[in-house]
């Protein structure tokens, strides 16, 4: 029994150690690919911590995926290494003006839901521009606008272009938008509108960060 018992004791420690240096193997290539750098030893302990607990929360929630309990798996990101408050109060710090205003507003459609498909992806058809990153901005609203304003573009005119969140971001401030601190998808369809216009990703790319609105109607 004794013999036992140690003998699992072993095992137990060499598991650990195992995932430790897994954990570790894995900390240094997320550090490597994110560019992750930090100001103290202490610092990189406590974002070693958090991105420890981050991945046991994705292996036990990718583990009820394989057992089909859920319908989506989930990958670690550039952001493993913050506490969910942390990440709030980056992305989520818009307290701009509440209103309400205008005549578009219309009430619910009646649809007869019975000729409806169950399932439906624009990403098929061809209107969705592949997958963006806001990096360390609150410009989620920017991204929600052009992305919208792509997809009508495609059904228009049969081509997708990708639009500029950076334009947005750096121009809209008189409607009401924050660039990076937050802003909404209405405040940048009404600068778009006064402006006549948004530049391409490709004309005014994304920086992640607050300019100077540099945009040109010449070259749109």
């Amino acid at each position: 029994m004794l013999r036992l018992s140690l003998f699992c004791a072993i095992v137990a420690v060499t598991v650990a150690a195992n995932s430790q240096e897994i954990l570790r193997t894995q900390w240094e290539a997320f550090k490597t690919t994110h560019k992750k750098t930090y100001q103290s030893n202490m610092e990189e302990l406590l974002r070693f911590k958090i991105f420890t607990e981050n991945s046991l929360i994705i292996a036990k929630h990718n583990a009820k995926y394989a057992k089909g309990l859920v319908s989506y798996k989930l990958g670690m990101n550039q952001f493993g290494d913050l506490l969910a408050h942390e990440f709030a109060k980056i992305f989520n710090g818009y307290h701009g003006r509440r209103t309400i205003g205008g005549s578009t507003f219309l009430p619910p459609a009646n649809i007869n839901d019975s000729s409806l498909p169950s399932t439906f992806d624009w990403r098929t058809k061809g209107a969705v521009t592949p997958v963006k990153d806001q990096g360390q901005c609150g410009s989620c609203w920017a991204f929600s606008a052009t992305g919208s304003l792509e997809g009508q573009h495609f059904l228009k005119d049969g081509e997708l272009v990708s639009l500029s969140e950076q334009n947005l971001v750096d121009c809209s401030q008189s409607f009401g938008n924050n660039g990076c601190e937050g802003g909404l998808m209405d405040n940048a369809f009404k600068y778009i509108k006064a402006n006549d216009g948004i530049d391409t990703e490709k004309g005014y790319p994304y920086e992640a960060v607050d300019g100077e609105c540099r945009f040109k109607k010449e070259d749109v």
